[in-house]
């Protein structure tokens, strides 16, 4: 069962301005909380693929070595 954790983040200035801009009847997000957790979904993801990628090259690395180079 996923649990449930209440954070309590202060922005100000600048980035408060930043995150009502999307967070309104005219932004990409409802609430705040919406806003936040699509970004750490984003951000997951950006981590996901970098060590994917980061696997894919090493794995191109092992598969172009020559026969020669295998212990």
């Amino acid at each position: 069962m996923a649990r449930t954790t209440t954070m309590t983040v202060r922005i100000s200035g600048e980035l408060s301005e930043f995150v009502a801009s999307n967070v309104s009847e005219t932004g990409a997000y409802e609430n705040v909380s919406e806003y936040v957790r699509d970004l750490i979904r984003r951000d997951k993801e950006r981590v996901e693929n970098e060590a994917f990628e980061k696997l894919k090259a090493e794995l191109q690395l092992a598969f172009s070595a020559p026969e020669a180079s295998y212990i």
